[in-house]
């Protein structure tokens, strides 16, 4: 995450948690000089010893924390702009009263400093940075032009591979209605290359008008070509196009006698046009930019991006930036190293005001790119009503975040009261298990702060207890685990931690905690009613022998049932994902050397796994690729008795 001008803060964005489109950032070596003295700090001698060389300059407390992180051209200048006496701005004064001492570190070029800005404040997330929360890869359609059929679904990770990738998409669900509206125009696959190259006669999408039936050969290779030509065509913008020479073939179609083609191709034109109808935001050029507005607030600061491809919309997304005594200027720039950095920016970024560092913000995200990026402040048309539906999205995403936030406070400050805790908790973590009959049991962990669930640092574990179903035994092993964690410093203490059960599952918590030294503030048991309905919770505290009832309307019982049903439906996911997996494994994948390859032919050869049951070593290995070895082992683990 970064910043650029030394009055930085770091964000979070509206979509959960999930992992990042895989984009590592090697930090650039430079010269590290340490102008900390443990004693005392004097701003003047200290910068009096800087270079006047591009770099970039932590700032630390009494406790040694780095509270800022900046970059500068010039080492010298930059830090000595904080200490002069005509400094004015909220933000620095503060920063500078807790100033106890300085590090910098000596870059070969302003680009370098900003890259390792922006690892510095990913890693240590200073106090007074702009802090952006790593969100999710943006989701984009794949076209497989690679196939004989291609197919076209909804991806996210690396475009690296074969295909056509379009988007990027603000959302899974713009992708997920862009599809839909293709499938019915141009009735292209969607379907799995497995699901698709195993088909001996049409599935439920061609018989729903979806699918033109290509595996089982209902439409030649040429004319589903021209489909996928088409579906690439309204992709890039060309929709004008595509309607004309669906006009022809129409026309071309119907003075063949061809009637019924002639049908279909109308079909689809009249729905091309009312999707264009239905277009609000369309520019006059094939335009691919994203535009980036904010709208701040007294501590929390919302970005939006609108994305714009071949002139057209496709949707907004929002972020939200933790930022103390920031400005505008400050959060546009520390939004655009932290977010184009990691994802790939697009030839024209659309702004309301140019960011002081615009040249070598431009550079710097010229190069991540590899192609030139241009930071541009529009004065009139389009894109001046493209920043302003962007900003208005922002405004109220930031509007409907601060009452979910104000409400979530709220419940959390009643909460601490109910527990005799003398603050607020900002941190809760719930734990459940879910299994079938001990079946595939799967321990979830889930979090709940002050700004709502912490999807980042939500986890599950797998769990193989001794005995299966023994709810203690998988409790006390997913405990273990996880707090094993918190006491290396990979996790963050929870102020309460919740256990989905009653006494005996929270002594079971704090026997764990106990053998691993770990205080925890408040342990908590969540038991149900007697007839189990909500409101009739129970809550058993470590320590306290009579549990705690809390009224039904009460604001600390509904952030408890709160995280409690995520944390039960996080569990059962995971418990149902796993136990699918098991169930769709076959035994032929645990002996060891037999791969895809030679399982295909031992099931083409027997029929199936029963055929394969009743064979003999010699008949196993009269198949192609198996051998008396293999045969031999695939025998014994089949017969493990015999």
């Amino acid at each position: 995450m970064c910043a650029t001008d030394p009055n930085n803060p770091p964000m979070q964005s509206d979509e959960p948690p999930v992992p990042a489109e895989p984009a590592t950032l090697s930090e650039p070596q430079g010269l590290q000089l340490d102008v900390r003295e443990p004693a005392s700090f004097d701003p003047k001698t200290y910068v009096a010893a800087l270079p006047a060389r591009p770099g970039i300059y932590r700032m630390l407390d009494a406790a040694g924390t780095i509270i800022y992180v900046g970059k500068a051209a010039n080492l010298r200048a930059r830090v000595a702009s904080y200490f002069r006496a005509d400094v004015v701005q909220p933000k620095v004064v503060a920063l500078v009263r807790q100033i106890a001492g300085i590090e910098v570190t000596v870059t070969d070029s302003e680009t370098e400093a900003l890259i390792l800005e922006c690892n510095l404040i990913k890693k240590h997330r200073p106090h007074y940075n702009v802090l952006l929360k790593d969100d999710k890869s943006f989701p984009y359609i794949h076209i497989t032009t690679q196939q004989r059929f291609a197919r076209v679904s909804f991806y996210r990770g690396s475009r690296r591979g074969p295909g056509r990738f379009f988007g990027p998409y603000p959302n899974s669900v713009a992708v997920r209605e862009t599809l839909s509206q293709l499938q019915k125009l141009f009735r292209v696959r969607q379907c799995e290359d497995s699901y698709f190259e195993n088909r001996s006669r049409a599935c439920l999408q061609y018989q729903i008008k979806r699918c033109s039936g290509p595996c089982v050969g209902h439409i030649s290779d040429s004319d589903y070509a021209e489909d996928v030509q088409s579906v690439i065509r309204v992709l890039e913008g060309r929709d004008q196009e595509v309607a004309k020479r669906l006009g022809d073939r129409m026309e071309a179609a119907a003075n063949a006698l061809e009637f019924e083609k002639a049908a279909v191709l109308r079909d689809q034109l009249g729905a091309l046009k009312s999707i264009q109808a239905s277009q609000i935001v369309s520019a006059t050029s094939d335009v691919d930019c994203d535009v980036v507005a904010v709208v701040t607030g007294p501590t929390l600061h919302a970005i939006g991006v609108m994305f714009v491809r071949a002139g057209r919309s496709l949707g907004t997304t929002t972020y939200y930036a933790r930022a103390h005594l920031a400005e505008a200027d400050e959060i546009v720039e520390a939004f655009l190293v932290q977010h184009y950095l990691v994802h790939e920016a697009p030839e024209e970024i659309v702004l309301a005001a140019q960011p002081k560092e615009a040249e070598a913000l431009a550079v710097a995200l010229g190069d991540r790119a590899g192609h030139k990026v241009v930071l541009h402040v529009p004065a009139r048309g389009i894109k001046v009503r493209w920043l302003e539906m962007t900003a208005d999205n922002a405004d109220q995403g930031l509007r409907l975040r601060l009452a979910t936030e104000a409400g979530i406070e709220a419940q959390l400050q009643d909460l601490g009261r109910a527990l005799g805790m003398s603050t607020m908790p900002a941190r809760l973590e719930c734990f459940d298990i879910s299994h079938t009959r001990g079946e595939a049991t799967v321990a979830s962990c889930v979090v709940l702060g002050a700004e709502g669930p912490i999807k980042a640092d939500y986890r599950r574990f797998n769990l193989s207890p001794d005995a299966p179903g023994d709810d203690y035994a998988a409790m006390r092993e997913a405990l273990t685990r996880r707090y094993k964690r918190v006491k290396a410093g990979e996790a963050k203490m929870p102020d309460v931690l919740l256990i989905d059960g009653g006494p005996y599952q929270l002594a079971e918590a704090v026997r764990v905690l106990a053998e691993l030294q770990i205080q925890v503030p408040r342990v908590v048991g969540v038991a149900k009613g007697a007839d189990r309905r909500p409101g009739q919770e129970r809550l058993f505290l470590a320590g306290v022998d009579t549990p705690l009832i809390l009224p039904p309307d009460s604001r600390a019982l509904h952030v408890v049932q709160r995280v409690r049903d995520e944390a039960h439906r996080f569990a059962i996911a995971g418990h149902r994902a796993r136990r699918s997996k098991a169930r769709q494994a076959s035994v032929l994948e645990e002996v060891p050397g037999l791969g895809p390859a030679r399982r295909r032919e031992l099931l083409k050869r027997f029929g199936g796994l029963q055929g394969i049951l009743g064979a003999g070593v010699s008949d196993l290995a009269a198949v192609p690729g198996i051998g008396p070895r293999v045969a031999e082992a695939i025998y014994q683990h089949l017969h493990p008795d015999q």
